[in-house]
């Protein structure tokens, strides 16, 4: 293990967002001194992103702060339908059941996973994530510019500024974060490779504060699209009001031509166009933020360079489509900081390092294609909202899909097969939690063979205990006799050896290494029953087999087999350790 001697930290975060956060209070929790800085005074002032999916829970359930987030979230039941409407206060066009609420969904979601969605908004998550990170010890200077750094063979020397006074001074870290958003100097610094284009859209954004409950209590919706022409210009076609707080507080959105130049955010412009989404020419408004932002599909094809490294918006670039955004930042977060905990510690080579790009740059390149195809997605919608020609199309277009004609019945059926379409960004259960890993952290099994997909990739887990996909949620029960799941007692900065009562073998061979960092999982036995045969469904590996789960959940190796001889199961599970964190000593 490395001294301190010549370090101010050991890991330095450049950014506080949510992937700055995640990353800080993950390796204080882990117990790895952090320092994070932002050159900004405080944290995100407008609510950018705000849908929390399961595999994000997860994360934070693993650093024991879902109760927390809980408490100031819109609950899962609340996030409800998806609304097409011609105004929040007129014609409604049709609803999706969306975010896994519906009835044919959300048993996949109760099924997948210990943890529901949630809504919560980047000004409360931020300030609850850097909270606890500074509580477990994370240290922070906010007013802080980075400027620069310079790496050799055994850290890094970053160059800040106080914004504040002006002073200019170095910090040493062993290793530096890059979570400094999607303008990343850090990234440029560091030479990363980014592919996409950015700016190829533009949208108006308003923050308002309105009392509309007499249009949504009675049909709870986090998102309304609403067709109009008022809605502007843009591939998606329809204007949005989204719930921030429910629901006196909004955010209204819509299209603009940049050939033209940026769109006119008057305050008598924007109060006219909230009125004309909302239906209600005398709604009185207080407007809080009017903004634009840019549609950007970019992503990197690497995230590391030596001892730098980045995530998050740094290196996925994306639209809020398919509310991949912070999840995908605190996930990146959460597969960077065990691994830097565990080589800072050594517990684990520096080739372990070399996994995390290997692992999440697929991702990064995934949710950027995603998020973009959700919005190109709306045009079969669009297509039977409107109908061309005429000094109306939206007229036109509503009354061809009312009408008892035969094209009427043919449009309703386009719609029927549109909403479908659209589970593809508001049920994608898939997307969000079967991302599969491939690298020198991940041990192949090779008598698995190819995976074969069931169902739909994107929108069905498809739970597995394959090497590179995260362990399956089931229920066990503890020994005060409380359901935990599977995912509870894995984690926690450890990894885990798991194994059934007739794998004695794994365990005689796990407490002989004395390791501090590997947990034994005994399911069946006393803290890890498995009443309900649960585990035992979907293990997928004989009792006396056994899985290495990594501290992120992900499962690093397996033996599918029976192992009753002490020397194998010794002999099978340091070379999986040795493999999966570059120990060769």
């Amino acid at each position: 293990m490395s001294t301190t001697t010549n370090f101010d930290t050991d890991v330095l975060v450049v950014g506080s967002g949510p992937t700055g956060a995640v990353t800080a209070l993950a390796l204080a929790t882990y117990g790895v001194r952090v320092h994070m800085v932002s050159k900004w005074n405080w944290l995100a002032d407008t609510p950018r992103a705000h849908i929390t999916n399961q595999r994000a829970m997860e994360v934070l359930r693993d650093l024991g702060i879902e109760d927390e987030v809980r408490k100031y979230a819109t609950a899962w039941d609340q996030m409800g339908d998806t609304l097409f409407t011609t105004s929040l206060a007129g014609e409604e066009i049709a609803r999706l059941r969306t975010w896994g609420t519906g009835d044919e969904r959300h048993g996949d979601y109760v099924q997948g996973s210990p943890c529901p969605l949630l809504d919560l908004t980047q000004p409360l998550m931020e300030p609850l994530l850097v909270k606890n990170a500074a509580e477990r010890g994370t240290t922070l200077a906010f007013n802080t510019e980075y400027l620069g750094h310079e790496q050799d063979a055994d850290g890094v020397t970053v160059s800040l500024k106080d914004r504040l006074s002006g002073r200019e001074y170095t910090l040493r870290a062993r290793y530096l974060v890059g979570a400094d958003g999607a303008r990343s100097k850090i990234a440029d610094d560091i030479g990363l490779p980014l592919v996409g284009q950015l700016a190829r859209a533009g949208t108006a954004y308003v923050v308002f504060n309105a009392d509309l409950s007499r249009y949504v209590a009675h049909r709870p919706a986090i998102l309304h699209w609403v067709v109009t022409p008022a809605a502007g210009f843009g591939e998606i076609g329809m204007g949005l009001l989204r719930a921030v707080r429910p629901w006196d507080q909004w955010i209204a959105g819509w299209g603009f031509n940049m050939t033209d130049g940026e769109p006119d955010l008057s305050d008598e412009t924007v109060t006219g166009k909230i009125r004309t989404l909302v239906g209600d020419p005398n709604l009185e408004v207080e407007l809080v933020r009017s903004s634009t932002w840019y549609v950007n599909q970019q992503h990197a094809t690497h995230y590391s360079s030596g001892r730098v490294f980045c995530g998050g918006d740094a290196v996925h670039r994306h639209p809020p489509s398919s509310g991949l955004g912070s999840n995908t930042c605190m996930q990146d977060a959460f597969n960077l900081a065990w691994k830097l905990a565990f080589v800072v510690k050594g517990y684990a080579g520096p080739g372990l390092l070399e996994s995390y790009s290997d692992e999440r740059a697929p991702v990064g390149k995934q949710i950027v294609a995603r998020a973009n195809q959700s919005r190109q997605d709306y045009a079969p919608l669009n297509a039977c909202f409107r109908a061309e020609g005429g000094e109306n199309p939206v007229a036109a277009g509503l009354a061809r899909l009312r009408a008892p004609t035969p094209e009427g019945v043919k449009t309703r059926q386009a719609l029927q097969e549109a909403l479908e379409l659209k589970n593809t960004e508001f049920n994608a259960q898939g997307v969000e939690l079967n991302q599969r890993y491939e690298s020198t952290a991940v041990a192949p099994d090779p008598a698995a063979g190819e995976e074969v997909w069931q169902r739909d990739r994107q929108l069905y887990l498809q739970a597995t205990t394959r090497p590179g996909a995260k362990i399956p949620h089931a229920w066990l029960v503890n020994e005060r006799g409380v359901r935990v799941s599977t995912l509870d007692v894995t984690g926690k900065g450890k990894f885990s050896l798991v194994t059934g009562i007739a794998g004695q073998a794994w365990v005689r061979a796990a407490r002989g290494m004395e390791l501090p960092w590997l947990r034994i999982v005994v399911t069946g036995e006393k803290g890890s029953l498995d009443p309900y045969c649960a585990w035992q469904r979907v293990r997928e590996i004989h009792e006396a087999g056994a899985l290495l789960v990594r501290p992120d959940g992900y499962i690093a190796w397996r033996q599918s087999d029976a192992v009753w001889d002490d020397a194998d199961a010794q002999s099978q599970l340091k070379a999986a350790l040795d493999a999966v964190l570059d120990r060769h000593d």
